[in-house]
């Protein structure tokens, strides 16, 4: 069994990293911008499928029911992740529900409401 042992060099003696690192960064760097946008992209197909599913609450907000988007064959086709499609909208502030998470069956009669127009 061997044992590793880590230097730590100045940046001044270690130089420039290799031109195939730098790449892998910038190529690391695309694909997250590419994540963002898809995310960017699902969070507004959620949102159309809420104003689809949805109807005005007590407040005039467009509002549906976690179980009904859960169970819908469009929703389930179009999102493949559709709990942290939710997450990532409710984080951008443009829909809410009560709780961090939710989960089919435990939490079908929690609204999902539509904060922007």
């Amino acid at each position: 069994m061997g044992f590793l042992i880590f230097h730590t060099l100045p940046v001044e003696l270690i130089g420039e990293p290799p031109a195939s690192v730098l790449k892998a960064k910038r190529k690391k760097g695309e694909l997250r911008l590419a994540e963002e946008m898809n995310v960017e992209h699902e969070v507004q197909l959620l949102v159309e499928e809420i104003r689809r599913l949805g109807s005005p609450n007590a407040d005039g907000k467009i509002s549906v029911k976690f179980g009904v988007l859960f169970r819908d064959d469009r929703c389930a086709n179009l999102f493949e992740a559709m709990v942290g499609t939710l997450k990532a909208a409710k984080r951008k502030k443009i829909i809410s529900f009560q709780g961090e998470l939710l989960l089919q069956g435990v939490h079908d009669d929690v609204d999902v409401v539509l904060l922007q127009e």
